[in-house]
């Protein structure tokens, strides 16, 4: 299992076009093959600060989404709206404790 986590900032007057395109989207992105969970999250401090957390089947399964009509069509709408460079991370559970 991948996961993915994906840290966006956002200018703050794009915030609301943000979270309307995302809401437009989600159930789609979720029904990618291969994506498991989708969650979309909001820093507690920084209200223009956003992250996805993802779970793939495997990075191949992330990588055909990545390639997919669907990924450009979302990337390029978010894309100009950013006011930082987002940050993507991938990794892997090592343990999980009850």
């Amino acid at each position: 299992m991948l996961i993915r986590i994906v840290r966006m900032t956002f200018r703050t007057d794009a915030v609301p076009a943000f979270l309307a395109h995302f809401e437009k989207h989600k159930s789609l992105i979720r029904a990618s093959p291969g994506c498991k969970h989708l969650e979309l999250w909001q820093d507690e401090h920084h209200p223009n600060i956003f992250s996805t957390y993802s779970l793939w089947e495997n990075e191949a399964a992330l990588n055909q989404y990545r390639d997919s009509e669907l990924f450009k069509s979302v990337w390029g709408v978010t894309k100009p709206l950013f006011q930082e460079k987002p940050k993507a991370f991938s990794s892997k559970k090592i343990q999980e404790l009850p």
